[in-house]
């Protein structure tokens, strides 16, 4: 495996990375990793793990890593990433994946684990193929849960009905996932989210939604990324997270007036965040 690294290459290169997770620290001293993709070359497998809104520089790195059947696997939340690769190299390379999972990177090379880790990965508009099936097993093989789905849309919906308000709700409200849960708004989001899903053909249970619920508590005081990225004055997914969604959602008869100010408001903010440099 390679890694790219747009940040920490001479950490990395020197002292490998460490992850922090239940009570452990892993360390792999010895990481075979790149400043640019031209270092690489052609591979079977890309994971794609830059945040949307480093979707341009996509046009970039991807080229020198495709090969004939380079399958690229996006790790990115919200909608219309796989989209985005689609239109440039062909739907045939796409696959996505939904990582549920609490991790913060708190110093170059350094990964803390908070909570959970799960992945489910799926092809882009068709079924589970041998090779979806063949990188859960690779992931399974390292003792990370992973299953593979054949209804991917549905699987992002899924994600994002903790997306929404979570990610959400923290940045409108600079509150972690504990003060999250305890936001009247989060229901009502959840709600507006799960109605948008079934117009779209999504069939996703009320119970869905008391699950993703029950599986916070744990978190507690865990700051979603876009918190992090807010705070730190970096680009926020706003469109992908929010923005798509919302269209989607109106587009199929939903009513979602909680989503349109939460998307408005995060606009407003991250926008003001930007012009101040965080």
């Amino acid at each position: 495996m390679h890694f790219l690294m747009r940040a920490d290459l001479e950490t990395v290169k020197r002292d490998g990375f460490t992850i922090f997770t239940k009570g452990s620290e892993v360390r792999l001293p010895q990481v075979r990793c790149a400043e640019a993709t031209e270092e690489i070359g052609p591979v079977d497998v890309v994971l794609i793990a830059v945040k949307a809104t480093a979707n341009r520089e996509l046009e970039r790195l991807l080229p020198p890593l495709l090969g004939a059947e380079t399958a690229l696997l996006t790790l990115q939340n919200g909608l219309g990433n796989e989209e985005f690769l689609s239109e440039r190299w062909g739907a045939g390379r796409v696959m996505g994946a939904l990582c549920f999972v609490c991790i913060n990177r708190t110093a170059p090379g350094v990964i803390r684990h908070i909570d959970h880790g799960s992945i489910s990965i799926g092809e882009f508009r068709r079924p589970a193929s041998a090779r979806a099936r063949a990188l859960v097993e690779a992931f399974r093989a390292v003792e990370v849960e992973a299953k593979a789905v054949d209804d991917l849309a549905r699987e992002r919906w899924r994600k994002l009905l903790w997306n929404i308000p979570f990610n959400g709700l923290s940045i409108a409200a600079g509150a972690n996932v504990a003060e999250v849960l305890a936001d009247r708004n989060l229901r009502a989001l959840m709600a507006e989210g799960l109605d948008a899903a079934r117009r779209l053909g999504h069939d996703i249970p009320d119970s869905f939604a008391d699950w993703q619920l029950d599986r916070s508590e744990t978190m507690g005081a865990y700051k979603p990324s876009s918190m992090i990225d807010h705070e730190l004055g970096r680009p926020v997914e706003v469109e992908a997270l929010w923005g798509e969604p919302l269209r989607q959602g109106l587009a199929a008869g939903a009513k979602m007036p909680r989503l349109e100010m939460l998307h408005g408001l995060i606009r407003h903010q991250t926008a003001r965040g930007a012009l101040r440099g965080g």
